[in-house]
């Protein structure tokens, strides 16, 4: 991969930091996250978007996981998006074009309540987001609710599985694309759901299994292991779309929760292909990871490598790989150091440096997802 110049300047240094990321520096970038939520509709809007404010969400809670002072002050936060976010579902309008296949997202300023059915809206990737989110929620509060949400999420996607004419899931209400990350993130949730759902558990396991065992023969994998962004609605073959940092990280942690459910490890070990193809073409010379769209990945893209991060942390606690632990510490240690404000700990979009303005609630909380995970594996 060609990475522009400008990222290797300062990420020079970067190779030869070695410490893990303190508990509390992973604090610090929570505060700086809290900085832009909007208390009083639940969600990190304006700062950031509908599909982002659930990625903060899991960010937050993962680090909850870990760290008791966080774990406090998010007592208050699970209830308040719970209750207030579904008011203020966005009816986003997203749209995806060749040859870059990056999602834009666009919504409207003013924020009006109006009906809605829950964390339901028109994109079945947005829909799993939510539900990967409320599970999240759930293993670090116990309380059913948020997996009940996470459920009835799931049983909305499940009722598009299979109608498209390529097989699989749709990306959105529209049907116009058939892309990774709705399946993939069907397949995720689906597997979490068949490890944490008790007497439904066979259910959830069919879905996973079926879905998997569509996108595998899909063709949306190459022959490098990577994972391009769809499929040609005419012809149902692999689109040779962007290789996406997001793509090669949410399947990790579905084949993951999939092992774990049916104690089949071969499906962590195309994970690890995966996880080391995307390493191997998505990081620069000093093994800081990037998206093709740096400097400028607008609304959406700016979220997409801390999704590759918290999968492979996901993979790692399941079947550690000291080469995993080793990007993790790398890229975690590259942020603070060169992708940190001088004030304020707000946390950019290129991890190697310099620090970009504006950093927003995207940025900030797909960065934290990295200490995190580098936190939650050493």
């Amino acid at each position: 991969m060609q990475i522009l110049s400008f990222f290797a300047l300062p990420s020079l240094l970067a190779c030869g930091v070695a410490a893990v990321p303190s508990q509390q520096q992973a604090e610090l970038a929570f505060d700086a996250l809290q900085g832009w939520y909007n208390e009083s509709i639940g969600l990190w809007i304006p700062s950031t978007g509908w599909w982002n404010s659930a990625n903060c969400l899991t960010v937050i809670a993962d680090l909850a996981e870990i760290n008791p002072d966080v774990a406090t002050k998010a007592e208050a936060i699970y209830p308040n998006t719970w209750s207030n976010a579904q008011d203020y579902n966005l009816q986003l309008q997203k749209t995806v074009a060749a040859p870059e296949f990056l999602m834009q997202s666009q919504h409207g300023g003013n924020l009006p309540k109006h009906k809605t059915t829950g964390f339901l809206n028109n994109y079945y990737d947005d829909e799993g987001w939510w539900a990967l989110a409320w599970i999240a929620v759930y293993d670090v509060t116990g309380d059913r609710k948020y997996l009940r949400t996470a459920e009835s999420i799931f049983d909305d996607m499940a009722k598009a599985y299979g109608t498209t004419p390529c097989g699989g899931l749709w990306w959105s209400k529209d049907r116009t694309y058939v892309n990774a990350i709705a399946n993939e993130l069907f397949l995720d949730v689906a597997a979490h759901l068949a490890n944490r759902a008790g007497a439904k558990k066979s259910y959830y396991l069919d879905f996973a299994k079926k879905e998997w065992a569509w996108f595998k023969q899909s063709g949306m994998i190459n022959s490098q292991n990577l994972i391009n962004d769809g499929l040609d609605n005419a012809t149902c073959q692999n689109n040779g779309g962007t290789v996406w940092s997001y793509n090669q990280g949410v399947v990790l942690g579905g084949l993951t929760e999939l092992s774990r459910a049916t104690g089949d490890d071969s499906y962590v070990v195309k994970g690890k292909l995966i996880a080391d193809a995307a390493i191997q073409n998505l990081t620069d010379s000093n093994g800081i990871l990037h998206d093709p769209c740096e400097p400028d990945c607008g609304a959406d893209g700016s979220q997409f490598k801390g999704v590759f991060a918290r999968n492979l942390q996901i993979l790692q606690q399941y079947s550690p790989e000291p080469r995993y632990a080793t990007f993790l510490e790398k890229n975690a240690n590259s942020i603070w150091k060169y992708d940190r404000s001088r004030r304020g700990n707000k946390l950019s979009l290129i991890w190697s440096g310099p620090f970009v303005k504006p950093a927003n609630a995207s940025t900030q909380s797909s960065a934290m997802d990295v200490l995190v995970a580098a936190l939650a594996t050493q």
